[in-house]
C-alpha cells in the first residue's frame, strides 16, 4: 500500500455508468471491486429518497422499480459479506463506490485451483444480476398475491 513500485495500474471495464468492475493488481496479489446497481448512497440520503422528477408515465414507475432492485442489492450483498469468513477471498468492506469486493492473494493461488478463482469470480458476476432479477420478480409476485387477497375483503 505504502509503495508506488508494487501497485499496478488500476483497470476499470464498464457496461453502463451503474454496472462496473475495478481490477487492482500488485506484487502479490489482485482485488476484484464489483458495482452490480450503484447501492451506495450518497452521505445524507436515505433509502426511499430517491429524487423525483415528473414527465412521462414510464418515470411515474421507474423510480419504485429502481428502489426495490436497489433495497434487495443491498441486503444481498451484506448476506454475503457477513459470511466473508466462508468466502476466502470476499472481503467484509467493499472498495468505496463498489457493492462487494474480492481479494486475491498469492496464497489462494498456492492453495487454490487459479481457473477455479477466475471462474468464480466470472460466474458470480454473471449470476448476481439475474439472482436480483428473480428475487424482485418473486416481490413483486408475492406483492400481486396479498393485494388480490386484501381487495377481496
Amino acid at each position: 500500500r505504502s509503495s508506488k513500485e508494487l501497485l499496478l495500474q488500476p483497470v476499470i471495464i464498464s457496461r453502463n455508468e451503474k454496472e462496473k468492475v475495478l481490477i487492482e493488481g500488485s506484487i502479490n496479489s489482485v482485488r476484484v471491486s464489483i458495482a452490480v446497481k450503484q447501492v451506495r448512497r450518497g452521505r445524507g440520503q436515505r433509502a426511499g429518497s430517491s429524487p423525483w422528477r415528473g414527465g412521462s408515465l414510464t418515470s411515474l414507475f421507474s423510480p419504485q422499480a429502481d428502489e426495490i432492485e436497489k433495497i434487495l442489492c443491498h441486503k444481498f450483498m451484506r448476506f454475503m459479506m457477513m459470511r466473508a469468513e466462508n468466502f476466502f477471498i470476499l472481503r467484509r468492506k467493499p472498495v468505496e463506490g463498489y457493492d462487494i469486493s474480492f481479494l486475491i492473494t498469492n496464497f489462494h493461488t498456492e492453495q487454490m485451483y487459479k481457473h477455479k478463482l477466475v471462474d468464480f469470480v466470472i460466474h458470480f458476476m454473471e449470476e448476481i444480476d439475474k439472482e436480483i432479477s428473480e428475487m424482485k420478480l418473486s416481490v413483486n409476485a408475492r406483492a400481486r398475491i396479498v393485494a388480490e387477497e386484501f381487495l377481496k375483503n
